[in-house]
């Protein structure tokens, strides 16, 4: 069952303004990381210049936010005092294929006792909380009618 989680004070662009296109992407529905116009490279997490040929200015673009999950945890203690009220929690850190096997963290919007794998699919999915002026981007597994898709296990 799809849960909403309160915002944290860590939702929204830093100060410098660097990940602000990442925030405004999410307002406008989209998931954007940085993609170096020069030589191609996917960027994440938002870096001023492209590390592999130092171009300026990389572009942000939209990006299909599907993946795999690549790692997750189970959080059981209240590191995140914003979230102490929501425990237990799971993060997902998803590969995305779309944006070059750029990898993206974030909280899994299924309930606590969510089944769920290394390889599995996984959509991500915006939601406006009610108590913050920026949305967030959540995890939810791709599911069949059999249940859970998993990677290339079934």
């Amino acid at each position: 069952m799809a849960r909403e989680f309160p915002a944290t004070v860590l939702a929204g662009p830093y100060a410098d303004g660097l990940d602000l296109p990442y925030w405004e992407g999410l307002r406008a529905g989209e998931l954007r990381l940085q993609r170096c116009g020069r030589c191609g490279l996917w960027i994440w997490g938002p870096r001023w210049m492209c590390g592999q040929c130092r171009a300026f200015d990389p572009a942000w673009v939209a990006v299909e936010p599907v993946g795999r999950v690549f790692s997750w945890s189970r959080t059981w203690h209240p590191f995140i005092p914003e979230l102490a009220g929501e425990l237990p929690y799971v993060t997902v850190l998803v590969e995305l294929p779309h944006a070059g096997g750029r990898r993206v963290l974030g909280l899994l919007a299924e309930n606590d006792d969510a089944d769920i794998a290394i390889g599995d699919s996984a959509a991500g999915i915006i939601q406006q909380p009610a108590d913050s002026p920026w949305p967030v981007l959540r995890w939810r597994l791709a599911s069949t009618a059999n249940g859970t898709e998993r990677g290339d296990e079934r």
